[in-house]
């Protein structure tokens, strides 16, 4: 058979296809119907079971390919009768709020918590989401945190992850403790620098101070020191600080350009990054949720059932709407014997009544699930 009769036929089946697909989704809208007025939930995991383990029965040596296509028709039909049944779960009273408080232009200023001093990427960061904000510093993140909490600062700016270093967890397990919203984010491009105090040479260098996140982010260049001790601390602009006020010739700082100008220091050596495309993302916070305008993009925890395929079923949500996730990233749950919890964030808006219908059923049906914002990255 020639090459163009095979597709012909593969057309007129899936025209078949087409018509027996559509019938489907207008019997899920009746099923629909009928769980809404009798308050029955979405997923009947038993009947899914059931008809999976007839197709696998049936479709011979092609099972396997059967059983993810009855998968994907599952996730589709659930995803359409979560648009239609209304039972609003937390998450949609959470995003109608922040909907309504937020606006159409994100303020150019507020109080400002951020962790560290002046020159710090925090204060960069800080002056990039708020041209005119009024900067508070603080010793720690959970200071910026309490520092939202508390009502001293509206807008609190922390690190989130780094290209090169990865997430900063500390972060993360402070979103994961408090309940505070994401409502806008900021990339900048890292540039470290060794700066010490005028006239040092780097063979006089015998320890250097930096941020441990700004360390592994360097860690070539540290590694073929020689007799040089490492030493964490607050952040790159306070190590800049601390040797320009310890005056000790034998120290130096991993920081930024402008904390040379800013301590009195001279740079020994420049892009020690381990990556030219060396990122770091902060996000901003607040303490009630909002949501402003041009907001694309979501943050969410999930905790799983430990069950085969659970994962798969998020995924395959998100699949089903043509959502793009952009982070995936798994997290041992303290305390408990290999659970773990996620944090995703996906290029999507709440406006969507599809999207939210998403994440009402995810927080239907994850063991644990927190939204924490809906935002724009700047």
């Amino acid at each position: 058979m020639e090459l163009s009769e095979i597709r012909t036929k593969i057309d007129a089946v899936d025209d078949q296809l087409l018509e027996l697909f559509l019938e489907r989704m207008a019997l899920s809208e009746e099923v629909a119907a009928y769980k809404n007025e009798h308050h029955l939930p979405i997923l009947n995991k038993a009947r899914e079971r059931e008809i999976l383990a007839k197709v696998a029965q049936r479709a011979g040596d092609k099972e396997r390919y059967a059983y993810h296509l009855y998968s994907t028709l599952f996730e589709l039909a659930r995803s359409r009768q979560a648009e239609l049944i209304s039972a609003p779960a937390k998450v949609a009273r959470r995003v109608e709020a922040a909907l309504a408080a937020g606006g159409e232009i994100f303020p150019q200023t507020g109080m400002v918590a951020c962790q560290g001093v002046e020159g710090a990427n925090s204060q960069v960061a800080c002056d990039r989401l708020f041209p005119r904000g009024n900067i508070v510093y603080v010793k720690s993140f959970g200071a910026v945190v309490s520092a939202v909490e508390s009502g001293l600062c509206k807008f609190g700016v922390l690190p989130i992850e780094n290209s090169s270093n990865g997430s900063v967890r500390a972060v993360y397990q402070l979103l994961q403790e408090h309940d505070l919203s994401v409502v806008r984010s900021a990339r900048l491009c890292i540039r470290h620098e060794l700066l010490a105090l005028p006239g040092t040479r780097l063979e006089d260098i015998t320890e250097i101070w930096s941020h441990e996140q700004a360390i592994g982010q360097c860690s070539r260049f540290l590694n073929g020191l020689k007799d040089v001790k490492v030493i964490p601390c607050a952040n790159t602009a306070a190590a800049a600080k601390m040797v320009a006020e310890r005056g000790d010739p034998h120290a130096a700082a991993i920081s930024s350009h402008p904390c040379a100008a800013l301590y009195g220091l001279e740079r020994i050596d420049g892009d020690i990054q381990d990556s030219d495309n060396n990122y770091t993302r902060f996000i901003c916070v607040t303490k009630e949720p909002v949501i402003y305008a041009g907001a694309n993009k979501i943050s969410l925890i999930i905790a799983l059932d430990n069950k085969p395929g659970a994962l798969y079923e998020v995924l395959s949500k998100l699949a089903a709407l043509d959502i793009d996730m952009t982070k995936l990233e798994s997290c041992p749950v303290a305390g408990s014997d290999f659970e773990f919890i996620f944090f995703l964030e996906l290029e999507a808006s709440v406006k969507d009544p599809s999207v939210l219908a998403m994440l009402e059923e995810l927080e239907r049906s994850c063991a644990q699930f927190q939204f924490l914002g809906g935002y724009a990255e700047v």
